[in-house]
């Protein structure tokens, strides 16, 4: 790990989701609620606009208008990082120029998702965004929603650039993950909510979760635990983390549980989500009201009050304005 690693981006990012109304609009005042939520129980950092902020169904004006109210509600006390991007290499260096301006402290920029490029067209990509931008970025790669991989050839290259610091990992490759902090001075986020443990076991800085949405201290103290070298305690929280990272991450997408989940416990005020994700349907909320259940004592958080509204949930909303990723 890079001796400042801890410094450029913290250990606890959350992958926020985006608030919306019933109508499917940007909920601006439970998005401000939600941001001080978790930065207020521990979260280092907040990924605005990335997968599970929807980032496929916001306009581009959203997307900074959301780093813009993350660095106000943050105010110094957490990075506020953009996760948009785009599949177009000169829509996204444009994008991440502006979200430069609007104030981001760092861009995480995803795998060209559908046009399927080559790992020449991937590290172009990559360098191209890297050399546009002052801000720090973290390499996002997601193959099974992108369509490829980032090849271990293609994270040696993309290191060498001054600007690409760090790597989201939703992956889940533990062997090649160990080799690539092995070989290079990339800082390592753990992007799949079940491996956060595993991962910083072997090396990793921190995580970016969607669960975090809900338990961001508990998230806090595992990383914390780790930081004292006590993996006893550590292990004891991943464990008491993992109905609530199942209810959240296995039966719908992620974004639609964290809704689902904190509308019930009354963090924000609609679960909705944008066409074409809708809320879960009866037997899904079933599923994660199910696991929901099952969760003990998890630090920071609690069920007592848990009030899930199926109704509420159901569908998806149409906004007025479309959404600008290709």
């Amino acid at each position: 790990m890079p001796h400042n690693a801890k410094d450029i981006f913290g250990q606890t990012l959350v992958a926020l989701v985006t608030p919306m109304t019933d109508a499917g609009e940007v909920d601006w005042a439970s998005t401000e609620k939600l941001i001080d939520y978790v930065i207020s129980n521990g979260a280092d950092g907040v990924v605005v606009t990335g997968t599970t902020g929807e980032t496929s169904t916001l306009t581009d004006a959203e997307k900074l208008k959301l780093v813009e109210v993350g660095k106000s509600v943050a105010s110094g006390r957490a990075k506020i990082i953009t996760g948009g991007g785009s599949n177009e290499t000169a829509h996204a260096m444009q994008l991440y120029k502006a979200s430069e301006k609007a104030g981001a402290d760092g861009v995480m920029v995803v795998t060209p998702y559908y046009n399927k490029p080559t790992q020449a067209g991937v590290l172009t990509h990559f360098r191209l965004i890297a050399d546009s931008t002052d801000l720090p970025v973290i390499l996002y790669d997601i193959p099974g929603r992108a369509g490829i991989a980032i090849s271990h050839d293609t994270f040696l290259r993309a290191a060498k650039h001054p600007n690409i610091v760090a790597v989201k990992d939703a992956k889940g490759d533990l062997a090649q993950a160990s080799r690539i902090m092995n070989e290079t001075d990339l800082i390592y986020f753990s992007g799949d909510d079940a491996n956060v443990l595993p991962h910083v076991s072997i090396g990793a800085t921190g995580m970016i979760s969607v669960t975090a949405n809900i338990a961001p201290a508990a998230y806090r103290e595992m990383m914390d635990a780790t930081n004292r070298n006590d993996f006893h305690h550590a292990l004891k929280v991943h464990n008491s983390l993992e109905p609530l990272q199942r209810a959240a991450m296995t039966h719908v997408p992620g974004t639609v549980a964290a809704k689902y989940i904190l509308h019930g416990l009354g963090i924000i005020s609609s679960p909705r989500v944008r066409l074409p994700l809708v809320g879960p349907e009866d037997a899904e909320a079933f599923r994660i009201e199910t696991d929901i259940e099952k969760v003990g004592q998890v630090s920071g958080l609690s069920f007592d009050n848990f009030r899930p509204d199926r109704n509420a949930a159901a569908g998806g909303a149409l906004p007025k304005v479309a959404g600008t990723t290709r």
